[in-house]
Order: structure tokens, then C-alpha cells, then sequence
């Protein structure tokens, strides 16, 4: 993460795009993929097997429902002892397959039959489609295949509803076996729609279910859309299948269902030529919500791949010295309009009946989705800081038992958007301090600072830039235990700061503070906790109490401190204390530990810490890929379920969702706009108006779902979010003692343990896979950080110094629709060390006899700790 950032990005993401024909008639040779590599594309598909396969599957089938020959015995009644025999496929012929090992077979996505049933009521027909499944994975391996894509399970039988999904995930699992060094992509909608769930082909398998196995309900039930029912089916094919490397492709979607899919490990976008519509040049192009929709999955640390599907065939195949144009992405702005707006009449009249006109362009929407890589916005700072970090598991720092190398504080000194709030926390209390008139800890009225925690000084340099910009004159003091660091800010000091910083080695638990001596007597840099030790040399005493930063004067080594010679020798309280000891939970690196042993130096009255006080906040999330990392990691680390970790947050959902944050439907916003319309006719006066009222319809055009997202001030680019409901656990305050200064700091830290519990209501339904933890801190006063996703974009907008923390579960919890979560914490400690405990609890509601509610539990997760990794004190 150490790389340079700069403000410009010339980033470009991969878009490996594929092209489909589900007709498609001739075999992919070197000679097709060739000219489909001249076209741009990436990739092509091939289908396994043949027509000719298909029709002698079919004609095996008829021929055992007339006689139940070519047949096997199979039990599928123990109870009954009935026993049925099915058909078996004989193996692969000449015919029956148009693939051949060859050079181009890694470049080519294989296509297993469409037309099977895996979930099939009927055992006859899953086991004829388990066995046509299992033919053309092994033949594709055999043939040196890596990417086979598989249609997904059929949810619709009749009024069955998610009958087969089980089995079908088992007939995947078989599959894997078979052919374990194939890629299986399972081909999903984004939604469970009925519509869609039914067989276009006439000979697919599903229309030989026998009578006796299909729902005896003589009336089709209405079958309603079920916006989570696919992503039902893909968990259960996932849990199924151990978490294995299944992948995911679908068809372009409205908006509510996305962020769930954004979780899962999608790695194919398969678009139609019905994904597009026509600008009003004719072109197809896509709507601002795909647009936004391709600029989050394209945000990915692995993309997914393009498939275009049936946009038309792959020019010059029948003739090889066809010239085919490259789609290189450049198009004019007529091509790439936007297809919000209405066509003229005279553009209208040459736009063909589906509403594209004839192009030059063979491979139009090819042209377009390589314009889109060409023009996805640039990555934000977190982006460009967090390359190749997405989801991926990072161990919090042992502060206080590790000394940290250079290139982990240079990692943390990228941030400018941290440094600058802290710098103008520094200047308003340095401000704040001189209006109030408020009494100094030093002698001569000089404001004392001490920065606890120096690292390699870059908060030392920004006080030092406060008080000249507030023109304070201040007397600073540097702690830093670690000793490799603390050489560091003795070179800074001589090079950069003038030798106007106190800079002491020592952990800051155990400083006693700033020591005053004689004014006769030279203070010097001293490695011991003290601080300062005095020496006897007047001559040089002249050549460092004249020193400069920035134009204003500072002592040395004693802060230009002319001390009189009535000042007793001793340790003197500090009036403003600054340090970065924060976590990503805020607390789970130590700060109130640490804080705690020096906190006692500020000046009882009007001392001032910053950061002044830190709350942790929560929120339930699914992490698939974060789960099934943690999962891989068991068998060679046991604490690996239990181990809170720092994660970039990437392919998640959340799970709880603020009562604003509503899925952005048409009908919702057609009430929207007519309601805005209405406020429009009543802000008009009653005398412009003649015509009565009347309800109108009101148009919805593709870019009002763009807009109805809850981040108004979000430009048109960034890709919809929803808004979680993120809770706070618990706060740390750091005040001025009420006791004095000199007196000792508890030795027992059970004051710093902590136990929140937190509700949160679900509205659809899901798998809990651990907690997302975020920090508010407040530095002084209104200045403010924060990492908590509600209020980041206020507080602290391209900070980049954290990412969240996540507490994993080691058991998945599912929940239904409209249940709700608890969620209990600690932050525990012994004395020795401090570690979390944390459990989930999902809740439901039972309608009892007479119409009354009950709340029952439906499950609860393990009680996790993260005592054996504890941050050692």
C-alpha cells in the first residue's frame, strides 16, 4: 500500500469481453476465434455437444417411457422397495461433439446443454440430465477446457417453487469431481421471476416430466416475483459445494436486488442484445443505471468477464478476406448519446421497427462496451491507496509490543486529509487556548504541546505549522518508545525543525512529563524517561536558544524557554496533548491504554487531548469471499475464525439498512414524481392556471432511478449504495484529570472494559458472515474523523489512513425476511492483554392463536473471542 499517489489516474480496467450465439451453427476454429480476436473480442463460446446429441438424448428418452429398454436398475423407494430402471447414455461419438484438443481451447468458454433439468421432480428425467451433464464435463476436460458455464436451476415446476435445488447442487458437486480442474459457472437471472423460469425450447427435458411427479394442484397458483429467491438457490449451490469456486454471471438488472450480488463471486455479465436501447442516434447503447452497475463491478479487484449474447454474428467467418474493423472504443458523442432523451421525427423515421437504425458498424454493441472501458471515471483516493488490498485480511498492530519498521509509519504519513484535520484541530485549540486566556504550564507563557507517539514526526511538523500559522509560540516535546524511530526525529530536529522540539525516547505510560531545572543550566535531548537532564555548558547555550521554524524563533533544545533562576527543578504538567493511537474499531490498538498513562499530565483545569473522545460503531454484513478466505486458513491456523481482522471491505452487503433506504422501483418513483408535480402546481399562482386538475401519468425515464439514491451530492459516475444502519457500541473520553498531575494513573484497566448490545432489523433475507467495525473520533471541538460509511463523506472525505475492522463468524447465521439481529460485544482485559467477545442472535415473530405476536429466536452464532490474540498491553 506503500505506492506513490498521485492526483491523476490513468488507470484503465480490463474488460475481457466474450461473444455467444446460442444457434450459433459452425465450429469455433482457429481461422473463427482469429477473426473474432480482429474483431476485439476476447473470447467466444462453444457448445459441448451437438444437435445431434440432443436429438438422440431425446430419442433414448421416448424409447423408454413406450418400453423401458437400454435400462438400469436404480432404487428410489426404500420404504416401497420400488424399484425403477433408467436409461443410460452411451458415451460421446464423433457426432456427437464439436470440440477437439487443440490450441485455441483456452481461449474458448464451453457451454454445457441448456436443455437439461437438473432440478427435475422427476427422477427419470434429473438422472438422464445428470448423466448428459457428466458426459460433457469429462469430455471437456479431456479436451483441455478451463471454463465451462452451466444453466442455472430451474426454481418453477408447476406450482412447485425451489423444489430441485438441492439436487441440482449435488449433481454440481459430482460434476467438480469429474472434471476438478474445470471452472463451473452457473448461469443465474438476477431475480426469481417466473416469467422467465420456463422452457423456450419445445425439447427441453423439463416437458417429459411424468404426470406422477408434478403437482397434483389441477389450478396454477400465482407466482409472484421473488427479488432474493435466485440468491436462495446460489447459497444453497455454494453451501452445498463447500464454498468452492463457483461463479456467477447474469443478466444486467434494475437496482434492487444489486448490492446482494455485488457480495457474491460474480464473474461473468452476460448482456443481450435486449440489454441495450436505442439513443436517439439509433445506436444501442446502455441506461445510467447499467452504466453505474458495470462502474462498481469493474471497481473489483478480479472483474468479471463481458459475455454479449446474440448481438449478431462474427463478421467475415464465411469469408476470410473479408477487412473486419476493430473495435477500438472510439466513437463520437452522437454514438454514445444519451438514450434518455426522445429521437426527432426525421431521426425517428430512420430508425428501424426495434428502434436501432442500420449501422456500419457489424459489432456495435462491442464498439460501445469497449468506449466504456475507455471512459469509466477515474478511482477515488481510497482506490488508488488500496490496490490490490480488496478483502483482504490484515492482522491489527501490537503497538505496544512491536517497534514498527519505517515503511509502515511512511504508509500511514500518506494520508494528507488526516494530518490536515489534525492540523486544524491543533490550530483551533492552540486559538482557543489565547482568546480564553487561559494560564500556561510554562514558565514564560509558552503553550506546552506534547505529541505522545511521535513515529517519524510528521504530527511533531504540523503543530509546529499550527502555532506559526496561529502565531502561538509553543514548547514541544516529542515521546516515541521506539528506538529505531526515535534517531529518526532526532535527524528531523537537526535538519528540519531547527532543534526546536524536546525529543524524548521513552514509552509514553511512563514519562514523567516535562523537567524544569535551573535557568543557569542547559536543558539537553536525553534518552531517559525523564526527559531532560541539565549540563553545564553556557557556550553553547548561545548557539541554540536563537534557533527558527518557519520564521518564528524557538529555543533549541529548551523551546526558547529564558527560564529564571527561581523555577524549581521538577516535572510540570502539559497543557495540549496530541496523539494517533487509533484503530480501525477506534479502540483495538490500545489508545485508551495508553492514554491512560499519560493522560494524568495534562493540566487538571484546561488541558486539552487530541483526540478528545472515539465511539466504535457495528453493523451485520455478508462477506462471502472474506468467509471462505477465513475458512481455507483452519487447517493451518485455528485462531483464524476468531481472529478480528482489518479488511478493505469490498464484495459485501449490508445486511441492516437505515428505514429511508427504500429499493427504488418504478412504481415508487412515478408517487415521487407525481408528488413533486403536485408541489409544482401549488407553488404556481391560481390565476395562471384555467385547467382543471387532473392525474396525469407521469413518465419515468432510466436516469430517475440514478437519481433517487440517498448520496444527492454523488456525481452521476459513482455507483448507487445503500445505507446501512450502523450503530455505536461504545466511547472513550480523554479529559483533564480532577486529581493532580503527579499522581499515578489506576493500575488496574478493568475501567476500560466495555459490553454494548445492538439491535438491528433485517427487511430481506440473508447470511450473516461477521461484523463490520467502524470508528468517529473527535479530535477538538467540531473537527472531527471518521470511518463509519454514514457520516465519512462529512467528517473526513478521502481519508484513507483505515480500513473497517471485521469479526467473523465461524458458522454462517441465515436469517429470513424481516427478522432482526443481536448483536452482543465486550471489549474485555486482564491486566496482561485486551481482547473482544462477540455474538449474534437472529429473531423472528410467531402469530400466535387470537392474533398476538411472539418473539422467538430462530438462531444463534457460537460465542467468538479473540483472547488468545489479544493486543498485549
Amino acid at each position: 500500500m506503500a505506492h506513490q499517489m498521485t492526483e491523476e489516474d490513468d488507470w484503465t480496467p480490463t474488460f475481457y469481453i466474450g461473444q455467444h450465439e446460442s444457434k450459433r451453427t459452425y465450429r469455433v476454429t482457429e481461422h473463427v476465434l482469429r477473426q473474432a480476436h480482429d474483431c476485439n473480442y476476447d473470447m467466444l463460446t462453444t457448445p459441448i455437444t451437438t444437435p445431434y446429441f440432443h436429438s438422440r438424448v431425446l430419442t433414448l428418452l421416448s424409447n423408454h417411457l413406450a418400453n423401458s429398454e437400454n435400462a438400469r436398475p436404480v432404487i428410489i423407494d426404500l420404504v416401497q422397495d420400488v424399484v425403477e430402471t433408467f436409461p443410460s447414455i452411451p458415451p460421446l461419438s464423433l457426432v456427437d461433439t464439436p470440440l477437439s484438443p487443440a490450441n485455441i481451447i483456452p481461449q474458448l468458454l464451453a457451454i454445457a446443454s441448456p436443455w437439461i433439468d437438473l432440478c427435475s421432480p422427476d427422477p427419470l428425467i434429473y438422472d438422464i440430465s445428470r448423466q448428459v451433464l457428466e458426459l460433457e464435463v469429462a469430455y471437456a476436460t479431456f479436451c483441455g477446457v478451463e471454463n465451462v458455464l452451466v444453466a442455472g436451476p430451474k426454481l418453477h415446476h408447476g406450482n412447485l417453487h425451489m423444489h430441485g435445488v438441492v439436487q441440482y447442487a449435488r449433481a454440481i458437486q459430482d460434476a467438480l469431481v469429474v472434471g476438478s480442474r474445470l471452472q463451473v459457472h452457473i448461469r443465474m437471472p438476477i431475480m426469481d421471476h417466473p416469467d422467465t423460469d420456463v422452457e423456450d425450447e419445445i425439447d427441453h427435458l423439463a416437458k417429459f416430466t411424468r404426470e406422477e411427479h408434478r403437482d397434483g394442484t389441477e389450478e396454477m397458483k400465482s407466482r409472484k416475483l421473488d427479488l432474493f429467491g435466485t440468491w436462495d438457490a446460489w447459497d444453497i449451490i455454494r453451501s452445498v459445494c463447500k464454498y468452492h469456486n463457483l461463479s456467477l454471471p447474469r443478466h444486467l438488472p434494475p437496482l434492487p436486488i444489486q448490492s446482494r450480488w455485488y457480495s457474491e463471486p460474480v464473474r461473468i455479465l452476460s448482456m443481450t442484445a435486449n440489454s441495450f436501447i436505442a439513443n436517439p442516434k439509433g445506436h444501442p447503447v446502455l441506461s445510467k443505471a447499467h452504466l453505474l452497475l458495470i462502474t462498481r463491478f469493474f471497481r473489483a479487484e478480479i472483474p468479471p468477464w463481458v459475455l454479449l449474447c446474440d448481438v449478431g454474428p462474427i463478421p467475415g467467418v464465411d469469408n476470410p478476406d473479408t477487412i473486419v474493423p476493430f473495435a477500438d472504443g472510439y466513437l463520437s458523442p452522437s454514438v454514445t448519446a444519451d438514450p434518455a432523451a426522445s429521437p426527432t421525427p426525421a431521426e425517428a423515421s430512420t430508425q428501424h421497427p426495434n428502434g436501432q437504425k442500420k449501422s456500419k458498424d457489424p459489432t456495435p454493441q462491442l464498439s460501445y462496451i469497449r468506449h466504456l472501458q475507455r471512459k469509466q471515471p477515474p478511482r477515488t483516493p481510497m482506490e488508488r491507496y488500496g490496490a490490490g488490498f480488496q478483502d483482504h485480511l490484515q492482522t491489527p498492530l501490537q503497538p505496544l509490543t512491536d517497534n514498527l519498521e519505517s515503511l509502515t509509519y511512511e504508509v500511514f504519513e500518506k494520508d494528507p486529509v488526516k494530518y490536515d484535520l489534525y492540523e486544524q484541530a491543533i490550530r483551533k485549540a492552540l486559538r482557543d487556548w489565547i482568546d480564553h486566556g487561559k494560564p500556561t504550564s510554562s514558565p514564560n507563557g509558552r503553550v506546552v504541546v506534547a505529541v505522545a507517539g511521535a513515529g517519524r514526526g510528521p504530527l511533531v511538523t504540523r503543530a509546529l505549522r499550527a502555532a506559526q500559522s496561529e502565531n502561538v509560540e509553543i514548547e514541544l516535546w516529542a515521546v516515541e518508545k521506539n528506538p529505531n524511530a526515535y534517531v529518526l526525529l532526532q535527524r528531523h530536529n537537526v535538519d528540519d525543525w531547527h532543534n526546536s522540539v524536546n525529543v524524548v525516547q521513552s514509552d509514553m505510560r511512563s514519562w514523567k512529563g516535562p523537567w524544569r531545572a535551573d535557568a543557569s543550566l542547559l536543558i539537553r535531548q536525553s534518552p531517559n524517561a525523564n526527559g531532560m537532564e541539565p549540563v553545564n555548558d553556557h557556550n553553547s547555550t548561545q548557539d541554540h536558544v536563537n534557533g527558527t521554524f518557519n520564521g518564528l524563533s524557538y529555543s533549541a533544545l529548551a523551546s526558547g524557554l529564558q527560564q529564571p533562576s527561581s523555577l524549581e527543578s521538577g516535572h510540570t504538567p502539559i497543557d495540549i496533548l496530541i496523539s494517533e493511537l487509533l484503530g480501525s474499531f477506534g479502540d483495538n490498538e490500545l489508545s485508551p491504554e495508553c492514554l491512560d498513562g499519560i493522560v494524568h499530565l495534562l493540566q487538571p483545569n484546561h488541558g486539552i487531548s487530541i483526540p478528545s473522545s472515539y465511539t466504535a460503531y457495528l453493523t451485520p454484513i455478508a462477506a462471502p469471499r472474506i468467509h471462505a478466505t477465513i475458512s481455507s486458513r483452519t487447517s493451518w491456523d485455528a485462531t483464524a475464525p476468531e481472529t478480528p481482522a482489518v479488511v478493505w471491505l469490498h464484495a459485501i452487503d449490508f445486511l441492516s439498512l437505515t428505514p429511508q433506504t427504500t429499493a427504488p422501483t418504478f412504481l415508487n418513483l412515478a408517487k415521487e414524481k407525481g408528488r413533486e408535480k403536485e408541489k409544482e402546481k401549488q407553488k404556481m399562482p391560481s390565476t395562471t392556471s384555467t385547467e382543471p386538475a387532473t392525474d396525469s401519468p407521469v413518465s419515468i425515464k432510466a436516469s430517475d432511478f440514478n437519481h433517487h439514491h440517498h448520496h444527492s451530492h454523488q456525481s452521476q459516475t459513482r455507483p448507487p449504495m445503500p445505507t446501512p444502519n450502523v450503530l455505536p457500541a461504545w466511547t472513550f473520553h480523554h479529559r483533564p484529570p480532577s486529581f493532580s498531575p503527579t499522581t499515578p494513573p489506576p493500575l488496574s484497566n478493568t475501567h476500560n472494559r466495555r459490553h454494548a448490545a445492538l439491535t438491528f432489523r433485517t427487511r430481506d433475507r440473508g447470511v450473516v458472515h461477521g461484523l463490520a467495525g467502524y470508528f468517529e473520533s473527535v479530535l477538538y471541538d467540531s473537527i472531527k474523523l471518521s470511518t463509519n460509511p454514514l457520516t465519512m463523506d462529512q467528517e473526513s472525505e478521502g481519508m484513507i489512513s483505515w480500513f473497517p475492522i471485521y469479526f467473523p463468524l465461524r458458522t454462517p447465521l441465515h436469517i429470513p425476511d424481516h427478522a432482526s439481529l443481536t448483536i452482543n460485544i465486550w471489549r474485555q482485559t486482564n491486566g496482561r492483554k485486551v481482547w473482544y467477545e462477540w455474538m449474534v442472535e437472529a429473531w423472528g415473530w410467531n402469530l400466535m392463536v387470537g392474533g398476538e405476536k411472539k418473539r422467538v429466536r430462530l438462531g444463534a452464532s457460537e460465542l467468538m473471542s479473540s483472547e488468545k490474540g489479544g493486543c498485549l498491553m
